[in-house]
């Protein structure tokens, strides 16, 4: 059965090649999206080349419902987006597929049912598919190459929902483990260097010294430093000076 998950349905209008019907479940999948919609496919339904694609997603072209017009795929939606990388002389809003998906996300969240409408491969949709729309995605394509594969539109609109719809780490750091090194611990290593470079008489002349510390110390404090870090630093140092007394 479709999960739980509140979410818009994707409607494939009159695809072309099951392989593509396959690799679109997938896209969708990949994001949690499991409502797919099918106008009148080309080659039939069910297509095994869908199945074989398909890979994991199977469960999207079992489940998938089967209609012959797009009016139909869309009659119970309140709010129906339709991708095109062409304008189309109508006069609809249109948005980015980022906007279109945080539309659509408000209009879910506030109880509505949402289509995204996706054409067939090789022309995309037709103005009468479109005219059954409240506002067109426009994806912003090489103008001299708008092809766009289903799948890859399929995949751009499900990123999108993805966004709009959770909270997503824009940066993170992959620790492996490690821990961040304390203030203290950062400052210990500050020290260290500190004397040690005193000692070799790294701060000169004597009139700069103390602006050649601060630039040291805001050196230390800039760099994201794991504890793991800290340690190596302090036996580099340690190391060195070994090495000199050893002359």
């Amino acid at each position: 059965m479709p999960s739980e998950t509140r979410q818009p349905a994707f409607v494939l209008v009159r695809p072309q090649m099951g392989e593509n019907i396959g690799a679109a479940s997938r896209a969708m999948w990949n994001f949690g999206l499991d409502r797919m919609r099918l106008v009148s496919p080309r080659d039939g339904w069910p297509n095994p080349s869908a199945v074989a694609m398909a890979s994991g997603a199977g469960r999207l072209l079992d489940e998938a419902h089967l209609v012959e017009t797009t009016a139909q795929a869309v009659e119970d939606c309140d709010l129906v987006l339709a991708t095109t990388a062409r304008m189309r002389g109508l006069t609809k809003p249109v948005y980015s597929p980022e906007q279109a998906m945080k539309v659509a996300q408000e209009r879910i969240a506030a109880g509505g049912k949402v289509a995204v409408m996706f054409g067939p491969e090789r022309a995309g949709l037709e103005n009468s598919d479109v005219a059954l729309a409240n506002a067109l995605i426009n994806v912003p394509v090489n103008p001299e190459f708008p092809s766009l594969n289903l799948a890859q539109c399929v995949l751009l609109c499900a990123y999108e929902w993805q966004r709009a719809s959770s909270q997503i780490e824009a940066l993170r750091v992959e620790m492996a483990g490690a821990e961040w090194a304390s203030g203290i611990e950062v400052e210990k290593l500050a020290e260290h260097y500190e004397e040690r470079l005193t000692e070799a008489g790294f701060f000169f002349p004597e009139h700069k010294a103390e602006s050649m510390k601060l630039t040291l110390r805001n050196l230390w404090s800039r760099m994201p430093l794991t504890r793991e870090d800290v340690k190596t630093l302090h036996g580099v140092m340690r190391q060195m000076v070994r090495w000199k007394d050893r002359g």
